[in-house]
């Protein structure tokens, strides 16, 4: 599932274990990506810049779909080298209820591997991570935003019935 770029050989790929770390919240707190997954199923999106047309538009779908993600037990999360100050902005003026957290330096992007686009600007990439930490699914595209979310969706559905399945 992973389409248009090609990924490097250190990237984090489908069946990995996801790499935890720790990052600042926009609220200032610190969130550990293994912490959440003991309870919850993580959709970890990579994004470019706070209040850009395309990431704006991916944000606000993720928020739109928000109820959707719960019903999966799964939680959203936003990656950017964007300040706290700009997620604090773009999570207020866009009503978002999920976390952004800021990746000062792309250290947590180059550690998932996360390539540029035009070996330039950021790109955007998103992980669907289960309940045991295993990358179940990578979707990158930097011209279609949306799609992240109806890609993450259809994963989780698929997740969820696996979760629920009697033994």
């Amino acid at each position: 599932m992973i389409l248009e770029a090609l990924i490097n050989e250190d990237a984090v790929k489908e069946g990995d274990k996801a790499p935890d770390f720790e990052l600042q919240r926009q609220d200032g707190g610190l969130f550990r990506l293994h912490d959440l997954l003991k309870e919850k199923n993580v959709v970890l999106y990579f994004y470019p810049k706070d209040s850009t047309s395309g990431c704006t538009k991916q944000a606000c779908e993720f928020r739109n779909q928000y109820k959707v993600f719960k019903e999966y037990d799964a939680e959203v999360v936003g990656v950017s080298s964007d300040s706290l100050q700009s997620h604090k902005k773009f999570e207020r003026v866009h009503h978002l209820p999920f976390t952004l957290l800021s990746d000062k330096g792309g250290q947590i992007r180059s550690i998932y591997g996360v390539p540029r686009q035009l070996g330039v600007f950021p790109g955007r990439v998103t992980y669907i991570i289960d309940k045991s930490k295993e990358v179940r699914a990578i979707y990158n595209s930097m011209s279609k935003p949306l799609e992240h979310i109806s890609t993450a969706i259809e994963v989780l559905r698929g997740i969820n019935k696996e979760q629920n399945a009697p033994n």
